[in-house]
């Protein structure tokens, strides 16, 4: 019997909602950030849960980290509807990339890296730690959950890197060629902390004190989106915020930042 087949899926089934590219920022940041787990793996077996009505964004993460970390990279997509995991078949080449029905529990899988995007939103805040505890207790040694959330195209964007001690990381993410401020990706925030983003939350002062370091790089605008970002973000550190990476990744629209200073005690 299956691994699959041995667990009932925890959870409930998201909207499904998907689009080509719509986690293309995440799936770079993961190549980029998480390479050195996948690469020691014996297994580097990587889960996508809750990939949606069609099976795009799986496929998509897989031809990157096949292309950008390892080409023997699994991936295994996980839906808890039987119908989108039936769907989505076609577009399966194994032993690489699989579709199987499974939840939080990972459908008794121990992957290296697991990606769970935009299927908190709608699960009430207080679900949400034992979501993450769920995920990370079928993680392999060392392994990693990284859940977020992004807008339907994928322009905005915000996830945190979660380990068996719980986030590690938060990061915001943006095409900068539509930003128009900053404070939009507070539409995006993880479940854990939208509903925090109000005057005397920490996570609000690290959205206004971007937007405000993005206002006072106005005059780079001259110079092109990713020179104002750049600006702002090296503006904001300066100012104390302990901004991760560094211009590599921030041109990409990209801040990082440890979860303990981002969310201050949130």
């Amino acid at each position: 019997m299956s691994g699959a087949a041995r667990h009932r899926p925890l959870g409930v089934v998201t909207r499904g909602t998907t689009n080509p590219n719509r986690l293309r920022r995440v799936d770079n940041w993961i190549v980029a950030t998480c390479a050195d787990r996948l690469l020691a793996a014996a297994d580097p077996l990587v889960v996508d849960l809750g990939y949606g009505a069609t099976p795009v964004t799986a496929v998509e993460l897989r031809a990157r980290l096949a292309a950008g970390v390892r080409p023997d990279v699994r991936l295994v997509g996980l839906e808890i509807d039987p119908a989108r995991v039936a769907a989505a078949t076609p577009a399966a080449d194994p032993p690489g990339l699989t579709f199987a029905r499974g939840g939080f529990e990972l459908a008794g899988l121990r992957p290296v890296l697991v990606r769970a995007f935009n299927v908190l939103r709608q699960y009430d805040e207080s679900e949400v730690p034992d979501a993450w505890r769920t995920m990370t207790a079928a993680l392999a040694p060392g392994g990693v959950l990284v859940e977020g959330t992004c807008d339907e195209l994928g322009r905005l964007a915000s996830w945190l890197l979660i380990d068996a001690d719980g986030p590690r990381t938060l990061t915001l993410a943006a095409k900068l060629t539509t930003l128009g401020s900053p404070a939009e990706l507070a539409e995006r925030l993880p479940k854990a902390l939208i509903h925090r983003n109000v005057p005397g939350e920490p996570i609000h002062e690290l959205i206004r004190a971007l937007d405000d370091a993005w206002q006072a790089a106005a005059p780079y605008a001259t110079f092109g989106p990713r020179q104002r970002w750049l600006s702002a973000v090296t503006r904001l550190r300066e100012t104390g915020w302990p901004i991760l990476n560094g211009p590599n990744r921030w041109r990409q629209g990209e801040l990082t930042l440890p979860w303990p200073a981002a969310p201050r005690g949130a």
